[in-house]
C-alpha cells in the first residue's frame, strides 16, 4: 500500500492506495494508446480547446488542490496556489503553440528537373510519435512537474496519450488531479495513472511506450535508463536530472545585493528547486564574505519533502563537512526538518578536491568559492560539469567576456544579474544542459519547444496530393508556417 505524509510531523495521512501491478500497468497503458488513436488524428484547434478545458478546471480546483499538496508537501499556500496556476498556464501555452503550428516544421521544396542530380518534390513536416509517453512526475512540485506538468502537458499537445508514474511524496494529490484533468479531456483514458515503484519498472518498458520523460535525481535517471536499455525496442528518454547552478560574482556586482538575493535563492522551497545557487565563486572580500554570512544566518529552515530527501540532504551536508563552515541559518521546524548551510573553500582547494565536492547537494547547501583574480577561474570553470544554468553578476560586461565563454558550454540558461530560481513558462526557454543537468541538452522540459521531444518528421517524396496532410498541400488551408523552396513563409 501507498501512503501520503505529512512532512511537518512524518505521519500517514489520506487513503492507503493501491500499488499498480503489471496488470494494471497493461490495462491502464493499453487504454490510453487506444484513446491515442483518435487524438492523434483531431485537429489542432481542436486539441488547443481540449487544453485550455484542462487549464480551466485546474484552475477551478485551485482551492482544493492546494489544500491537499499542503498536507503531503508542507510547501504552504502561497506557493502552491502559484504552482496550480503556473500548471494551468503551460496547458495554455500549448494551445498556443499548435495553434501556430510553427512546431509542425513543414517545409516544402518543389521539384527542380534542372538541378543536378534532378530533384524530386519533398515535403517535410512532424508528427506525435505513435504510442504512448511515459512520464515520471517530480517530489518537488507537485503540480508544474508531475501529474499535469509540463510533460504531459506538452505530450498532449503533441497528439501523444500519456501515462504518468506518480511520485511517492504525494500520492493522493496526484489521484486527484488526474480525475480532474480526465474529466476535462474529451478522450479519458489519455491520461492515464500508476502507483508503485515496479509500475514505473513495468510502465517504461511496456511496448506500447514510446519515449519517456524524467524529472528527479542522477541515480533515478540512471535507472529508468537501465530499464529502458534492457527494451527489445530503443526509445527515447528525457531525464532532467542534477544541477549545481554555478554563480559567478565579478568585482563589479554591488555586494549587498548579491549577498540577500543569493540567500533568498538558495533557501526558497527550503532548496528544493532544481535551480537553486548551489555554487558561488567571489572576489576574495572581506566585506562581501561577512555580507553573504549575515543574510545566511537570518534564514529558516523547514521540513523536506519526504524521509528520502531529508536523508539525502543530511548526506550532502556530511560530504560538504570537509570545507570550512561560513555561516548557517536557523533551524526549520517539523520530523523532516532541515538547517540552511553554506560552506567555504579557496580557489586551490576548491579545485583539488574536483568533481566530487561539486555534486549537487539537494536542498538548502552550498559552497562559496573564493577567488584572487578573475583570469584565475576559467581552469576551474572548465572542469564542472553541465547544469540547467549558469549565472554572471557584474556591472561591467566586458569584466564578464571570458567567463561568459566558458559558462556558456557549461549550461543551458545563462542569466545576467539574477538568480537561477523561478523558471519562466515561455516561447524561449530553455531548461536543460549538458550531463548530468539532463539526458538530451538539445531539449527543454519547460517552455513552447518542449513539445519537440514528442515528435518526429515525415518526408513524403513524389506523395499524391490526395495523400499529403493539409499542412503540406499547396493551399495551405490552415495557414501554417512553412519553408518553401528555402524561403521561410507565414
Amino acid at each position: 500500500m501507498i501512503y501520503g505524509h505529512d512532512p511537518r510531523t512524518g505521519e500517514t495521512i489520506g487513503a492507503a492506495l493501491n500499488e499498480t501491478d503489471s496488470a494494471g500497468v497493461d490495462m491502464i497503458v493499453s487504454a490510453a494508446a487506444a484513446a491515442g488513436v483518435g487524438w492523434r488524428a483531431t485537429p489542432a484547434a481542436e486539441r488547443a480547446l481540449a487544453l485550455e478545458a484542462v487549464a480551466d478546471a485546474l484552475t477551478a480546483h485551485t482551492d482544493e488542490l492546494w489544500e491537499l499538496a499542503d498536507r503531503e508537501t508542507a510547501l504552504g499556500e502561497v506557493r502552491l496556489r502559484g504552482e496550480v496556476a503556473r500548471t494551468a498556464g503551460q496547458f495554455r501555452l500549448f494551445a498556443q503553440v499548435i495553434r501556430d503550428g510553427g512546431y509542425l516544421d513543414a517545409i516544402i521544396d518543389h521539384a527542380d528537373p534542372s538541378a543536378t542530380p534532378p530533384r524530386p518534390d519533398v515535403r517535410r513536416m512532424k508528427h506525435p510519435l505513435p504510442g504512448v509517453v511515459a512520464v515520471f512526475a517530480a517530489s518537488n512540485f507537485p503540480f508544474a512537474f508531475s501529474v499535469a506538468g509540463g510533460d504531459t502537458a506538452s505530450a498532449l499537445a503533441a497528439g501523444c496519450p500519456v501515462v504518468v508514474k506518480a511520485h511517492p511524496g504525494h500520492p493522493n494529490t496526484s489521484e486527484r488531479v488526474a480525475r480532474i484533468v480526465r474529466d476535462a479531456l474529451p478522450y479519458p483514458d489519455l491520461l492515464g495513472l500508476v502507483q508503485g515503484l515496479q509500475a514505473g519498472a513495468d510502465l517504461v518498458q511496456h511496448p506500447a511506450v514510446v519515449a519517456a520523460g524524467f524529472t528527479g535525481s542522477v541515480a533515478g535517471g540512471k535507472a529508468i535508463k537501465g530499464l529502458i536499455d534492457q527494451r527489445e525496442v530503443p526509445i527515447p528518454f528525457f531525464g532532467e536530472l542534477g544541477s549545481v547552478n554555478p554563480v559567478v560574482v565579478l568585482p563589479s556586482a554591488p555586494k549587498a545585493q548579491v549577498a540577500t538575493g543569493f540567500a533568498a535563492s538558495l533557501t526558497l522551497g527550503v532548496g528544493q528547486f532544481c535551480t537553486n545557487p548551489g555554487l558561488m565563486f567571489v572576489p576574495e572580500d572581506d566585506e562581501l564574505r561577512k555580507a553573504l554570512a549575515a543574510a545566511v544566518e537570518q534564514t529558516t529552515g523547514g521540513p523536506m519533502l519526504d524521509e528520502r530527501i531529508r536523508d539525502g540532504y543530511v548526506g550532502g551536508v556530511e560530504r560538504l563537512g570537509e570545507l570550512s563552515l561560513l555561516a548557517e541559518g536557523r533551524p526549520g521546524e517539523g520530523s523532516w526538518a532541515v538547517t540552511p548551510k553554506v560552506f567555504t573553500a579557496d580557489l586551490a582547494t576548491f579545485s583539488d578536491k574536483l568533481p566530487r565536492i561539486a555534486e549537487e547537494c539537494f536542498g538548502p547547501a552550498s559552497v562559496v568559492v573564493t577567488y584572487q583574480k578573475v583570469s584565475d577561474l576559467r581552469p576551474v570553470l572548465e572542469r564542472l560539469e553541465g547544469s540547467l544554468t549558469a549565472t554572471v553578476h557584474a556591472t561591467d560586461a566586458d569584466e564578464a567576456s571570458e567567463v561568459a565563454e566558458v559558462l556558456g558550454r557549461k549550461a543551458g540558461r545563462l542569466i545576467w544579474n539574477g538568480w537561477p530560481t523561478g523558471v519562466a513558462v515561455c516561447w524561449a526557454m530553455h531548461h536543460g544542459g549538458p550531463w548530468p543537468a539532463s539526458t538530451a541538452a538539445a531539449h527543454t522540459s519547460v517552455g513552447a519547444t518542449a513539445i519537440d521531444r514528442w515528435l518526429a518528421p515525415t518526408a513524403y517524396q513524389d506523395w499524391p496530393a490526395e495523400l499529403l496532410p493539409e499542412e503540406l498541400g499547396e493551399e495551405n488551408p490552415l495557414g501554417v508556417p512553412r519553408r518553401v523552396d528555402g524561403v521561410l513563409q507565414s
